[in-house]
Order: structure tokens, then sequence, then C-alpha cells
């Protein structure tokens, strides 16, 4: 239990940062078998664009590595952009940045987004 108090405390802080930026933020959530981005606004009350290995079109195949992953990072920058959204903050919800993780960053850039 003390890995995931400690993910969830820099999470926390993390989020803490962004929130004084005031911009909208790429949140990336992931379990062992899926990864779940959202852009959420600045105020943190809505959602503007979500994409998941969830998704009818990348149910196909497996999904729960890095090529799934970077397959949620290229819908998310569609989904973003068709939603009026360039320019976000990467909140990584406490997760390490490799891996999977990494993998959605990277398409997200490529797709179009900044951060």
């Amino acid at each position: 239990m003390e890995k995931k108090i400690a993910r969830l405390r820099r999470a926390a802080r993390g989020r803490y940062k962004i929130r004084d930026m005031g911009v909208n933020r790429l949140c990336v959530s992931r379990t062992s078998q899926h990864i779940y981005a959202q852009i959420i606004s600045a105020d943190g009350v809505s959602t503007l664009a979500q994409a998941s290995t969830l998704d009818q079109s990348l149910r196909s195949g497996s999904t729960g590595n890095a090529v799934a992953a970077a397959k949620v990072g290229f819908l998310i920058a569609e989904r973003a952009k068709l939603a009026g959204v360039e320019k976000v903050a990467f909140d990584r919800s406490g997760f390490k940045y490799h891996g999977r993780v990494k993998a959605l960053a990277e398409a997200a850039r490529e797709g179009g987004l900044q951060f």
C-alpha cells in the first residue's frame, strides 16, 4: 500500500503545480491492461476530450503495451484539436515517465499537442 500512497502523493504535488499554471491538463491513468487519457479544463470542472484503449477502434489486439498507448496518444491529440485545444500541461498522475506513459506523451506531441 505504501507504493500507491507515494504515487498519489506525487500526483497531488504535480496537480497543485499545474493548477497554479492555469492551463488545460492532459491527465494520464493506467492499469495493467488499459491506459486512459483525458484533457481536463483549466478550472478542473469539465472534460474536453478523452481517449482510452477501451474505445472500439483500439480494442482489437493487445491493449496493455506501449504500441496501444501510442495509439491512444494520437487519438487524444486528434480529439483535442477538434475541441480547439492545442496547448496542455502533462499530468502523469504520479506514474514514472517511461514505458506506456512516455509512449502516450510522445505520440500526443507528434499528433500536435504542445506541452
